[in-house]
This record gives structure tokens, C-alpha cells and sequence, in this order.
């Protein structure tokens, strides 16, 4: 799985908001709209050329003025690179489990039928459910985060659905899944639910609802990139733990500070 993985998710990853370059020793991608942030998909690297492959981002990127973020996973080589990224100024997020379900072995409680107030969104107003939730978790701008959902809900419906789970009427919980254009694979993203609602199932609700419309649109496999939080969660589903990931965030800013 991670080998059909690191093919499809990572070497052949393209998406709408930036342009892929293939390197000789990586694959990035480049934000299309000024404002936009880059990221480091897949990289082939050795102790000979590493730092100086590593330099040679920061500086394409500082040209172009973005910030980018170059995804570790534990099984890229070399095997000190996130010491090296550290060393060139990188600010090494928090790690992240990548899991993967092989969607044949879904357990019976993500095919049962959603009971709860769970909703596909449409309109692109809708996602407004979304800046709440995530506002009333951690207050401040979402606006990129927004703009991002919108430009995949208008003109690549295709590729992502959004989910919104509701009590009362009131958001409370929301997710979405990525489809790649082809391959076997589906991702999950965005799962986030407000304190006061947990322990409702509301999570496991918007899980089964990704999970039953993969299975439709004929994927083989799902995948997360899972927090201590929900890691748990997802095992108990049968998802299989395959790599520990790293988010490296090289700021543009900070050259200019």
C-alpha cells in the first residue's frame, strides 16, 4: 500500500491551484495566483545532495516570493532530512499518521446508513458552515482556507465533496474528501467537530458518509492524515498505520523579517 501510495498520491499528485514541475530529485508544486503557497510532494534524495537540493528550493521559492511546505514522511531518505530541514530554517509542524482503509474491508459501521443530520453541500454558500466551525475552534482568518474550498466546489465539483454534520440546526462538525482525477485512491480531510458536540458519533457519522460515497465512485483505498486525536478513532475502523509525516513550512516572510 505505501508503495502504491508513494506512486499515485505523492509522484503523481496534481491539483487545479498549482503547477507540478518534475526535477530531477523531487517533485513540487508551484502556486498558479500570486498569494498562493507551493509544497514539496515527493523527493529522491542522498546525503550528497540534500542540503544543497534543499537550498535550492528556498531559493525558487523566495524568487517567486511564496511560502511552501515540504511534506516529510518518515521513510524519505536520507534518513536525518527532517534534522536537515530544521537546519535551513524550516519550522517542523507536529507529526501526523498517514493511514490507509482498503475500502473492501470496511467495517459493517461505516456502510450502515447515516442516522445523523449529515449534508452533502451544494451551494457554495454553504460554506459557511465551515468558517464557523473551524472560527468557533480557533478564531482568526480562514479566508485562504475558503477561497480554496470555493475554487474546488466551482469548478472542480468533481474532485472534492463537503460535509457538514448539524444538531439543531447548528453546524457542529465538518469534513471533506479529496478524489484525484484517477487512481485508486480517496483522501480525507478537514475533519473537525466543536468540543461541546463530541461523543455523539458526529465524527464517526461523516466518516461512514465518505467512506459509503468512495465505495460508489469505485476507489480501492482511503487515506488520512491522522492527529493524536483521531488516529484512535480510525483504527478502531480498520485503517492501517504507514508512515509518520512531518509538515516543514518554509515562510517567505521570514527572509524579509
Amino acid at each position: 500500500m505505501r508503495a502504491l501510495y508513494t506512486s499515485e498520491e505523492r509522484i503523481g499528485a496534481d491539483y487545479p491551484d498549482v503547477r507540478r514541475e518534475v526535477l530531477p530529485h523531487l517533485i513540487r508544486q508551484v502556486p498558479k495566483e500570486a498569494g498562493g503557497e507551493g509544497f514539496i510532494a515527493y523527493t529522491a534524495l542522498d546525503a550528497s545532495n540534500a542540503d544543497d537540493v534543499i537550498r535550492e528550493q528556498i531559493a525558487f521559492f523566495e524568487q517567486i516570493g511564496a511560502s511552501f511546505e515540504w511534506k516529510l514522511y518518515d521513510y524519505d531518505t536520507p534518513p536525518d532530512l527532517k534534522a536537515r530541514l530544521a537546519a535551513h530554517g524550516f519550522e517542523i509542524g507536529e507529526p501526523e499518521s498517514l493511514m490507509i482503509l482498503p475500502l473492501d474491508a470496511a467495517p459493517p459501521a461505516l456502510l450502515a446508513p447515516v442516522t445523523h443530520d449529515v449534508r452533502r453541500l451544494a451551494d457554495p454558500a454553504e460554506l459557511e458552515y465551515i468558517r464557523a466551525i473551524k472560527d468557533a475552534m480557533e478564531p482568526g482568518a480562514h479566508e485562504s482556507l475558503l477561497s480554496y474550498l470555493r475554487l474546488m466546489m466551482t469548478q472542480n465539483p468533481e474532485r472534492m465533496s463537503f460535509y457538514v454534520a448539524l444538531v439543531e440546526e447548528q453546524p457542529v462538525s465538518c469534513a471533506w474528501i479529496h478524489f484525484p482525477p484517477d487512481g485508486q485512491f480517496a483522501s480525507l480531510w478537514g475533519g473537525s467537530t466543536l468540543p461541546a458536540f463530541r461523543g455523539r458519533g458526529l465524527y464517526t457519522a461523516l466518516l461512514a458518509a465518505r467512506v459509503q460515497e468512495a465505495i460508489r465512485r469505485g476507489r480501492r483505498y482511503l487515506t488520512i492524515d491522522a492527529g493524536p486525536m483521531s488516529r484512535p478513532i480510525v483504527e478502531r475502523f480498520g485503517f492501517i498505520y504507514v508512515a509518520t509525516t512531518h509538515p516543514c513550512i518554509w515562510t517567505h516572510s521570514r527572509a524579509d523579517s
